[in-house]
């Protein structure tokens, strides 16, 4: 399927340097909001409390909240569990208060509300496992672009290898900078998001590095910034299909998934946006910048007699 009657003659690399001052405030930006901000850490990374509660009829979670409020649980994140008539409430980690008070004082706060409340399940994830969380998370990170950085530059050259790079530090920098300044409640399920955001991101990447390949070995004539380009516009198509239809499947889960997946939907939306953007931009740039050329992989032309002895060959 394609956009285009014929392929279309946009000037990418001609923006690159805009693109590049763009990128640049952003990221000063995402940096500044993580800074000053911080993460919003949920109580996988801080440690806290998770109550199960089951009702008997199928409960609003906004009376929940305000059972809650009413108790004196502010902060307390709820959200339906299994089914409409089961709630998961997440509680952070109190100085002095054990987990099993904790969970009586809430499950007295709901009976005030509804006495037919029932406990389900108490659950308590401690500092150390919250700080094992976080360095484990770290690593994985660290591990995919370190393994990402050794297959771009053995399947194609080492300047695409750290254009590829720069472009996932960009995505990931700036998703992370946009959790840190509007405080979305980083969990489990945005790691997951961002690493999937890694392998999509990576994906319509080597798309484009793979028709850059093809084109410095197909097309003799150009400056190699000009092969880029056309090799950009040439993949325009698949690029803009696929993240059109991820960001349908995307965008649905953010709206109707409810808030249990809420952080790991808008995780993934702006991991489309952004890869997107920094597939045709920041990779490609990079590897420009680094001074990749045509000649590195285009193999040398044939001359005199031995190239007229493969023409005449059958």
């Amino acid at each position: 399927m394609w956009l285009f009657k014929k392929d279309p003659q946009f000037e990418f690399m001609g923006k690159r340097r805009l693109a590049f001052v763009v990128s640049l405030v952003l990221l000063s930006i995402a940096i500044g909001a993580i800074a000053v901000r911080g993460l919003n850490l949920g109580i996988d990374f801080t440690g806290g409390t998770v109550v199960e509660a089951g009702y008997e009829q199928a409960v609003d979670l906004g009376e929940v909240r305000g059972a809650l409020e009413a108790g004196g649980f502010d902060d307390a994140i709820v959200q339906h569990f299994g089914s409409a008539r089961e709630v998961m409430i997440r509680l952070a980690s109190e100085e002095g208060v054990e987990a099993a008070e904790l969970s009586n004082q809430v499950i007295s706060a709901l009976r005030e509300h509804d006495p037919t409340v029932d406990l389900r399940r108490v659950e308590f994830v401690g500092p150390q496992v919250g700080e094992e969380l976080t360095q484990d998370g770290m690593l994985a990170m660290l591990y995919a672009l370190g393994g990402i950085l050794v297959y771009v530059a053995f399947r194609f050259e080492y300047r695409f290898a750290a254009g590829s790079v720069a472009a996932l530090v960009h995505d990931i920098t700036l998703i992370v900078g946009i959790l840190a300044l509007f405080q979305v409640s980083f969990d489990l399920t945005v790691l997951a998001a961002l690493l999937a955001v890694i392998g999509y991101s990576l994906n319509d990447t080597i798309v484009v590095f793979d028709r850059i390949r093809e084109n410095f070995i197909v097309m003799r004539k150009g400056t190699t910034e000009e092969v880029m380009n056309a090799s950009i516009n040439q993949t325009l198509s698949r690029t803009i299909i696929t993240s059109f239809t991820t960001l349908l499947v995307v965008m649905s889960l953010y709206l109707l998934g409810g808030e249990l997946i809420s952080g790991f939907a808008l995780t993934l939306l702006l991991g489309v946006l952004v890869g997107t953007y920094s597939s045709i931009y920041v990779a490609s740039s990079s590897a420009l910048a680094l001074g990749v050329s045509k000649f590195d992989l285009q193999p040398p032309e044939k001359e005199g007699a031995e190239a007229a002895e493969e023409v005449g060959r059958p």
